[in-house]
């Protein structure tokens, strides 16, 4: 079942089983999805008053962008669980034979490079969803300024969240010119990520003193 389908209490309860997964994954991209929606409240709740009329247009940008990043989330749930179900699949492959070990040894490695890609996906989402979080935050309603401050750090701890998943799973990613790139693409995401929260806790700092 997908579990945008499932109800809160199901899905909470499938989370705190002995099952492994849906795991720090999915919970990342769900956190992010929830930050995703604040976000397009602050926008939603800022279109339509004629004191922000000039950020009209902006945040309907805003809450076209973040609603796409709010499925998207979703999305990344459920690939999240479904991609460390097929890296579970390929350890059970058999490993009797050099040839069984030389197939099973491919298939983690492949497993092990989705299960990788899939998080690096949701930190770097993480990275638009913060940047959306800081433009509410400046330009929209200022009754709603806490919720696109709790947007930013949702998204920020989210982020950092989905990253400890990449590094686990980076070591397994057996093609040196992937994890090379998703290594980079993590750093790179993680410093701007920071960077977003961080100017939007200024401005939050700034007008609930």
């Amino acid at each position: 079942m997908k579990f945008e389908r499932m109800e809160i209490r199901a899905f909470l309860d499938e989370l705190a089983s002995e099952s492994p997964a849906p795991g720090g994954g999915s919970v990342a991209a769900l956190c992010a999805s929830l930050g995703s929606a604040l976000v397009s409240m602050v926008a939603n709740l800022t279109i339509g008053k004629e004191k922000y009329k000039e950020n009209w247009q902006l945040m309907e940008d805003v809450v076209a962008k973040s609603e796409s990043l709010r499925f998207e989330f979703v999305d990344l749930m459920n690939r999240d669980t479904e991609s460390f179900k097929t890296f579970m699949a390929a350890m059970k492959m058999p490993k009797a034979t050099e040839d069984e070990k030389c197939v099973r040894k491919k298939a983690m490695g492949e497993a092990s490079k989705l299960a990788t890609e899939v998080p690096l996906l949701t930190l770097e989402a993480c990275v638009e969803m913060t940047e959306l979080a800081y433009l509410a935050a400046k330009n929209g309603n200022t009754n709603t300024i806490s919720d696109a401050g709790s947007a930013a750090l949702i998204g920020e701890a989210a982020g950092k969240a989905a990253a400890y998943n990449v590094k686990i799973n980076l070591p397994g990613v057996t093609d040196e010119t992937f994890a090379a790139d998703f290594k980079a693409r993590m750093t790179e995401a993680l410093l701007q990520l920071s960077t977003n929260a961080d100017k939007t806790t200024e401005i939050l700092d700034k007008a609930l003193q």
